[in-house]
């Protein structure tokens, strides 16, 4: 769907006041009545409702629905597009739309820029299409809503979801682009000086490469996050004039709506699924495939030169950061941080009485069989012979104990009384 800017400039404040109007009213009517649409606008004439409704429905930002039961109007992709793009401008995020940079299955990519010229790339996320219809069953923040198949409704919590994602990574220091706005179902964000990473063929170091992105897929991991489509169509490449120096690996990661948490049931798939996607590009592309050698201990990346070729889900990833609880990632678990270490030390407690009974139990394996085979008979007949007498002669040792108690309490606030201690430290009232 090609997004079109050029009647923008014509439109007066009371026309998106009458568009935003049915925007809200879409949240609880597939075709938003006319009455309804004057009465959220809060124009002050129907006429004037009717000639801005007249005015969007050329510009085809809103559409009338055939043989409906009422006159009404709902709102299209144009008209959601224009509501972004206002809020944006307002927000001074952007000043200019240019050309398209790609269009994707789920979808488009333009480049933009603010006021003082910099240039910035616009997402506009467009669920739906016929090559991503299953996208609602894919990801866990899509299946509750109460919209039905309200596409732009889904297309705004991928936008908010990405933008998220984002903007928590790059404050953590990944190589992500730095987002910039998020308005409905448009995110902004950084202009990355490179190409896709599909049509990389040649590269100056394949082996840190490869070791790099690797890397990646485990920091990503411990943070509690898994990309879930990590492959060279969202791998972007830098030119070498914008590389940062050595230190910089020369790639940056896009595409993170469909993210999901290490908790998820089906992590280590996904896990494995995006570490296959590296090795076949590299094995098919760059006709690098990492061998093991034996006597290679070096643990801190993957490939030649390494122990490891590749990363494992339940080998390499360990927890040392909580992001998809922070973004609720599908699959997260919703019990606070503090709450898992609890259960970890309750858990460690455990296992310490557990091994501190099975020491004892090794203690006493000395016994002979017949003392062991009279404790076994008195174990099992011990209910049968716990009889009235025994708890009357409980009760009165307790009852002896808590009077010379009051005695040796007595003797200490009066001064009468012969007080002795034992051993212990105990007080011994003499008669």
């Amino acid at each position: 769907m090609k997004l079109d800017t050029s009647h923008m400039r014509y439109l007066t404040a009371e026309d998106f006041r009458v568009l935003q109007a049915v925007e809200q009213g879409s949240r609880n009517h597939e075709v938003v009545p006319t009455q309804l649409i004057h009465q959220i606008s809060k124009m002050r004439s129907i006429s004037g409702t009717n000639r801005s409704i007249s005015d969007l429905a050329k510009l085809k930002l809103i559409s009338k629905l055939r043989n409906a039961k009422y006159d009404g109007y709902r709102l299209t992709y144009n008209g959601i597009d224009y509501l972004a793009l206002k809020s944006l401008l307002n927000q001074e995020i952007i000043y200019s739309v240019g050309n398209t940079i790609g269009v994707g299955k789920e979808s488009d990519i333009l480049q933009v820029s603010d006021k003082q010229g910099v240039a910035k790339v616009m997402k506009i996320h467009r669920l739906g299409r016929t090559s991503f219809q299953t996208v609602k069953n894919k990801r866990d923040y899509l299946k509750n809503n109460n919209q039905g198949t309200n596409w732009m409704h889904l297309s705004k919590l991928a936008a908010g979801k990405e933008y998220q994602f984002l903007a928590m990574l790059h404050t953590k220091g990944f190589i992500v682009p730095q987002p910039y706005g998020c308005s409905r179902h448009v995110v902004i964000m950084d202009m990355i000086d490179g190409y896709p990473m599909r049509r990389l063929r040649k590269h100056k170091n394949i082996p840190k490469l490869y070791s790099d992105l690797m890397m990646f897929i485990v920091k990503l991991g411990n943070s509690g996050l898994i990309h879930c489509d990590f492959n060279e169509f969202n791998i972007m490449m830098k030119h070498e004039e914008a590389l940062d120096g050595e230190e910089d690996c020369g790639f940056v990661v896009i595409d993170f709506p469909q993210s999901i948490s290490i908790e998820h049931k089906e992590a280590e798939f996904y896990f494995k699924r995006d570490v296959d996607c590296i090795r076949r590009f590299f094995k098919k592309k760059l006709k690098y495939d990492p061998k093991p050698t034996s006597g290679m201990l070096d643990t801190d990346g993957f490939g030649e030169g390494y122990k490891y070729m590749y990363p494992e889900f339940n080998r390499d990833v360990k927890r040392t950061d909580n992001l998809d609880e922070l973004v609720q990632a599908s699959g997260f678990s919703k019990k606070h941080p503090g709450d898992r270490y609890l259960e970890e030390a309750v858990e460690r407690m455990r296992n310490a009485e557990y091994n501190s009974d099975d020491e004892e139990q090794e203690g006493d394996e000395d016994l002979d069989d017949e003392e062991e085979e009279l404790d076994e008979e008195s174990s099992d007949y011990e209910d049968y012979y716990s009889t009235e007498e025994d708890t009357e002669e409980e009760t009165d040792s307790e009852d002896e104990q808590l009077e010379e108690n009051e005695r040796i309490i007595e003797a200490l606030s009066t001064g009468v009384g012969n007080l002795k201690m034992d051993k212990l430290g105990n007080y011994i009232l003499e008669e």
